[in-house]
């Protein structure tokens, strides 16, 4: 009998929204288990600022939100994964208001006395659609999804704890058809490796930003639900779709702080160092252009000019408005000696959202039955080469209730015998940390130098074999210490970074926020074309 297992009837990996949303989902039916690898509140939707896209207004419709974001995706999304995800938006919509999800109201000006719903607009977008909390929409989620999850008998959530990898019935030589069985994980407390038995496993682990030097995102966005999969033999698909965000805060003290792309929605403009504006020589949106054509154009103007960073001016605006529609934003800039209401922000572009990811259905399928994948984590065809802004939560809910009921019409799987506890063998604790942060910050560093907003083939060979040469040294760590939350990450970006590489390196064209000067057009024969990688798993290996 093992001793170190855990059995669920569904373990879900990751805390977002996109996890929590299938947890509530499938607690209707069967006991949950949530590991996450830090807090439960920690997650990449805790930081999410903007909102979610969703067609509410009569102004709006589902063929101009459709439209939109296949215009975003520069021929690569897949039209009905995205039709569904957005015909379905309203009622998850409508769900989440209903957990408690409290979003910005206005009053209506046809009706006096009367509330409607405050809907912002951002880049790519035709229409106002989006709905949010203020400025802080990922942190009301956050609650109102976390409030719900905690006052359900069915649901465990397993607070720093680390999924490994994932078990499964070839990793273990069993001969029966491949099968995910559940995860071997890191209990940070004790340092004991746990198996969590399930037959249906979730990976909602959101992206990988900090596989880049410069980023918006939180600490815990490592990719560790791509690499978990990859290793397990699921295909993963469109790695090189990295979408920079054009307005990350610049500041020495400050670390990875969002501007919300909806300041630009309410009217801010982009200047160069000097004050110009001049996002009217790059796209007829100007500064409401999408987010790649917006990144590049800063990119450019930051190398003319030689200048750290340009501006984003939203002074035009009224103090109050700009205080009560971005309260949190207003003052953090402040608290960094920046007064929105009268001088512009200085930002640079940063590292921001994976459009690529494990390859799944929009029911968040995956290669390996009893695997699925949501969220950020998923590559389901919605973003295509470019993701529309605020697409990314409404497709965090509507593919994580789509995932519940597939996984519910799964065939009945009880057989978690002789799946054996982890083994450690000679390994010993590491002696050496600072190996590991010296080697995470060489990592981020070439990955931002190499593999950034704009590429080359010269400088992708030269990031696969860096990073080659560094994964080796990783892996040699790996085997020899006692695993740690520190070198699971390092050992998780090392992979997802290398994957990222290999699918810039396979699109011969430029498409979306892929960006390699050797190749400057899109290629005609690979729109509708999907990068992907895979490996065959290996049951004698521990990785």
């Amino acid at each position: 009998m093992n001793d170190t297992m855990l059995r669920f009837d569904y373990l879900v990996i990751g805390s977002g929204i996109a996890g929590l949303f299938f947890a509530l989902k499938a607690a209707q039916r069967g006991r949950v288990a949530i590991v996450t690898k830090k807090s439960s509140a920690d997650s990449n939707t805790n930081h999410a600022q903007g909102g979610i896209a969703s067609v509410t207004s009569q102004e709006d419709s589902f063929d101009l939100h459709v439209r939109d974001t296949l215009i975003a995706g520069a021929g690569l999304c897949r039209e009905d994964v995205v039709r569904a995800i957005v015909q379905e938006g309203p009622a998850r919509v409508r769900e989440l208001m209903e957990l408690g999800m409290r979003f910005s109201e206005r009053e209506n000006p046809e009706h006096p006395g009367r509330k409607e719903l405050d809907l912002g607009r951002e880049g790519g977008h035709s229409k106002r659609r989006i709905l949010h909390a203020a400025d802080v929409t990922g942190q009301e989620l956050e609650r109102a999804l976390l409030n719900a999850a905690s006052q359900n008998a069915n649901i465990r959530f397993f607070e720093d704890h680390f999924a490994i990898d994932l078990i499964t019935t070839q990793k273990l030589g069993r001969s029966e058809s491949q099968r995910c069985l559940g995860a071997y994980v890191l209990c940070k407390g004790t340092g004991q490796v746990l198996v969590f038995a399930a037959p249906v496993t979730v990976l909602a682990t959101g992206g990988c930003g900090k596989v880049y030097l410069y980023t918006t995102n939180p600490d815990i966005a490592t990719g560790d639900g791509v690499a978990i999969a990859y290793r397990a033999g699921v295909r993963i698909a469109n790695m090189e779709f990295i979408q920079f965000h054009p307005t990350c805060l610049y500041h020495p003290k400050a670390k990875s702080f969002l501007i919300s792309e909806a300041v630009r929605g309410e009217g801010a403009v982009l200047r160069t160092f000097s004050g110009a504006e001049f996002m009217a020589q790059y796209h007829p949106l100007q500064s409401l252009a999408p987010r790649d054509v917006v990144a590049r154009a800063i990119d450019s103007e930051m190398k003319k000019s030689g200048s750290a960073h340009v501006y984003l001016d939203i002074t035009h605006k009224s103090a109050p408005f700009i205080m009560q529609r971005f309260p949190n934003i207003y003052r953090t800039c402040l608290e960094y000696g920046i007064d929105m209401t009268k001088e512009p922000i200085p930002v640079v572009p940063a590292a921001h959202y994976q459009c690529g990811g494990v390859a799944a259905t929009v029911n968040g399928e995956t290669d390996i039955p009893g695997l699925f994948v949501v969220g950020e984590a998923a590559c389901t065809g919605l973003h295509g080469a470019n993701r529309l802004a605020s697409n990314s939560l409404l497709e965090a809910v509507v593919c994580a209730q789509r995932a519940a009921q597939s996984a519910a019409a799964l065939p009945s799987y009880g057989d978690f015998r002789n799946i054996p506890p982890w083994q450690s063998g000679q390994a010993h604790n590491p002696d050496e940390l600072v190996v590991v942060s010296h080697l995470w910050n060489e990592i981020r560093r070439l990955m931002w130098d190499y593999v950034g907003i704009v590429r080359t083939n010269k400088r992708l060979q030269r990031a696969e074999s860096r990073i080659r040469n560094l994964q080796s040294e990783i892996q040699q760590d790996y085997w020899d210490y006692v695993v740690t939350s520190d070198l699971l990450e390092l050992r998780n970006i090392a992979l997802v970074a290398e994957l990222i590489v290999r699918c810039a390196m396979h699109r011969p064209e430029s498409r979306g926020l892929h960006f390699n000067t050797d190749y400057p057009q899109p290629a005609s024969d690979w729109a509708q074309k999907d990068s992907i990688v895979c490996r065959m798993p290996d049951s004698t290996r521990r990785d």
